[in-house]
């Protein structure tokens, strides 16, 4: 909000132009007295000081007096410039993976914040920043799908939700998306004032668990008309699974500070996600490093966009009652004056 000071009807202002004139023309004095004095040489110098005194004093109230009129009657004012935004949002619906493959290091980073699971919730959370006028909501699944956020506006709260996450927190083990998936359709459906559907899932694993296959969830997506962006995670190539703690999703470490290898994980099968795409008329992407990633939903950003509409628009506050408050009390001072003080005797 931007407010500024105006009048609104300026060229009542010119009429100040006049008082100097009033001023000139007025003289000094007023009426003179009528008393008599017997002698001349004191009536001179006692009225001549008394009738400059009180004529000037009366005078210049007078003109204070006409000038706050003549402001108040140019509408002094503060004009408040508003600027409200109409966004006709995209309700989105981020399904993510935190299955256990998540914490393979194979996308270039060397700690925590470098795995599967850490740069993409880097990404991810770039990515809701990036949207404040959409709804979003948050689905986390491994072996059952989980509600981390629902769709909301409040776009700190679904980032702090996400922040809480880790791998393990999830205690039953697999890769369920398809049930992930028809759980984020369920979601969506609820909400029936959205203007546009939008599913992105990034996972980096097969189908293993839940009872609903991948393929039927995209297509209850497609039947409420939500679109499926599916995202594929990870290099093609097998990858060791570090030890790791599941209270906390830290790595353990060996005596020398070296990470713990596991089990060799084999590259999954994609296939399935280009077909859930296809069905729910949304787009297959792939993704091997964090750039990759980046630039993933960068790309989904620039296909969905919200239409934003501004409508600006001014109030305004009054100003006029402080100068006639001011004309006003001058007006009652000079009448105080001139019958009391300053009062002529005829």
């Amino acid at each position: 909000m931007n407010s500024h000071f105006q009048f609104q009807y300026p060229w009542f202002l010119a009429l100040l132009a006049l008082l100097p004139v009033y001023a000139f023309l007025r003289g000094r004095v007023g009426k003179l007295s009528a008393l008599r004095f017997s002698s001349a040489e004191i009536a001179r110098a006692a009225g001549g000081a008394a009738r400059s005194a009180a004529g000037r004093l009366l005078a210049f109230l007078r003109i204070m007096t006409v000038a706050l009129l003549v402001v108040a009657l140019a509408g002094p004012r503060f004009a408040h410039d508003r600027t409200e935004t109409q966004a006709s949002g995209v309700d989105i619906m981020l399904v993510f993976d935190l299955s256990w493959s998540m914490m393979v290091l194979d996308m270039g980073g060397h700690d925590e914040t470098g795995t599967r699971f850490g740069i993409a919730s880097a990404v991810l959370e770039d990515f809701v920043n990036k949207r404040p006028n959409d709804r979003i909501g948050l689905i986390v699944f491994s072996g059952v799908p989980y509600l981390a956020s629902p769709l909301t506006l409040n776009h700190d709260w679904l980032v702090e939700n996400l922040h809480r996450l880790h791998i393990g927190i999830i205690r039953e083990l697999g890769t369920a998306i398809g049930d992930a998936t028809a759980a984020a359709t369920k979601r969506l459906q609820m909400s029936k004032d959205s203007k546009s559907r939008i599913i992105i899932l990034l996972t980096d694993g097969d189908n293993n668990q839940g009872e609903i296959e991948p393929v039927p969830a995209a297509q209850l997506a497609a039947a409420i008309g939500a679109k499926i962006y599916t995202i594929g995670l990870g290099i093609e190539e097998p990858s060791h699974l570090p030890a790791f703690d599941v209270d906390t999703g830290k790595f353990k470490h060996g005596p020398g500070g070296e990470l713990i290898p596991t089990i060799m994980l084999q590259p999954a099968n994609y296939s399935v996600l280009g077909q859930m795409s296809r069905l729910a008329h949304g787009k297959f992407y792939r993704a091997t490093n964090r750039r990759d990633l980046e630039n993933i939903y960068n790309e989904i950003d620039r296909l969905e966009k919200t239409e934003v509409k501004l409508r600006r628009f001014t109030t305004f506050t009054p100003l006029f009652q402080w100068p006639l408050i001011g004309a006003g009390a001058l007006l009652a001072l000079e009448l105080i004056l001139s019958n009391t003080r300053f009062r002529r005797v005829p």
